[in-house]
């Protein structure tokens, strides 16, 4: 190895000592993920889903939200929360930083794309999570447990309540009709801010652990594939009661339970019909936002997170260097999925075909491997980073 690449190698390997890799990769993940559901069909030529899909449909989205709890935790003092002043300042940066990620969402959301925007609830989510900013673990741990019922429940009272949703992406014309925008954004949308708290409150709690005990981590990837497991099994059981199933069956005429279950797997929109019993509270299909599929989606993020750090503080210093360079995408998400967005439009190259997968993972892993290197922040992140950076000298 030259002087140089030792040189690069060092650096690196001193910046990213603090730095919690395995967090980086899971975001990673999450957007290759996310990436996936938008480009790659769905289906096989049988018209049975895929396993791309069956892995991170639905998935990566929750994994995507549950980071973001973890980043909320990060950020305001990791295992113990900040107090005062500051939590004051911390609460009033990341409110402005909601606010433009949530504007940013809105844009892409104008670009006709087709994909779903995740952005915009993404800021909601920031929003209505500052209020627990002050909470430790074990509080976290108890009211995101919760969540996961009175979430969904809370929903389903609601939801008949609320004009339909009109978009699959929030868009700017949208804000001339704030009362819509607000209840697609909390209840009707597609990825729901108000039971997503859910996710939120799980990933702070999983941020105010101690991510760099191989003990802990080892009970966090563990204990989310009990979770995810349970999850499944026990819906599967409970859908197929002939009282279940009897209900779910009036969406789904001439089918059989498991017929009918099948083309849920293919998702729901985020969240069961609006004029479904209380039976469709036990499916566990994508985007259903029910509470199995909460508990099964937040297992599955549980453990992508607790596999990732626990493989990042197993490698040895120059190994961890590498492992943050190729996935360095993680380190600028909002940057490389707003970019992604822009490149599913048809005046961006590549032209939208599955092959062009392929493209888009070079495109984002190649960025932020040179990033990473870099040493700097994607500019999307520095930008909603300001305000937080301008509170913070103030601390």
């Amino acid at each position: 190895m030259s002087a140089s690449t030792s040189s690069v190698a060092d650096r690196l390997s001193g910046r990213l000592s603090t730095r919690l890799v395995g967090i980086d990769v899971a975001r990673c993940l999450a957007l290759l993920g996310m990436m996936a559901t938008h480009v790659l069909d769905p289906v096989d030529a049988s018209g049975e889903l895929t396993r791309i899909q069956e892995v991170a449909g639905g998935r990566s989205a929750a994994l995507f939200a549950v980071l973001a709890g973890v980043s909320l935790a990060l950020m305001t003092g990791r295992q113990t929360p900040v107090r005062g002043w500051v939590l004051g300042s911390r609460s009033m940066g990341l409110a402005a930083r909601a606010v433009l990620i949530a504007a940013l969402g809105l844009v892409l959301g104008s670009l006709g794309t087709g994909i779903a925007i995740i952005l915009t609830y993404y800021g909601m989510l920031f929003l209505i999570g500052i209020p627990f900013l002050g909470l430790r673990v074990r509080w976290l741990w108890l009211l995101g447990v919760a969540w996961i019922v009175v979430g969904p429940l809370l929903s389903m009272g609601i939801r008949p309540l609320l004009p339909p949703r009109q978009f699959d992406s929030p868009e700017p014309s949208q804000l001339l009709e704030p009362g819509q925008l607000l209840a697609e954004l909390l209840f009707t949308g597609y990825y729901p801010a108000v039971p997503w708290l859910a996710y939120l409150l799980i990933g702070m709690a999983i941020g105010r652990i101690d991510l760099r005990n191989r003990i802990v981590v080892g009970m966090l990837w563990s204990g989310g594939i009990i979770v995810s497991i349970s999850a499944t099994w026990l819906s599967g059981r409970l859908t197929r009661l002939p009282s279940v199933a009897e209900e779910l069956l009036r969406s789904h005429p001439g089918m059989d339970i498991d017929s009918a279950l099948t083309a849920m797997s293919h998702g729901l929109y985020g969240q069961t019909p609006i004029d479904g019993g209380w039976q469709w509270l036990l499916v566990v299909a994508p985007h259903s936002t029910t509470p199995f599929d909460l508990a099964q989606t937040i297992g599955s993020s549980m453990f992508v997170i607790g596999a990732c750090q626990m493989i990042a503080l197993r490698l040895p210093d120059r190994w961890r260097v590498g492992m943050a360079v190729l996935f360095g995408a993680g380190t600028m998400t909002l940057t490389l999925y707003s970019l992604h967005v822009v490149m599913m439009t048809a005046a961006v190259w590549p032209a939208e075909t599955p092959g062009s997968y392929v493209v888009h993972v070079l495109v984002v892993l190649t960025i932020g491997a040179l990033v990473t290197v870099w040493g700097r922040p994607g500019p999307l992140e520095w930008l909603v980073g300001r305000p937080a950076a301008w509170l913070r000298r103030l601390e």
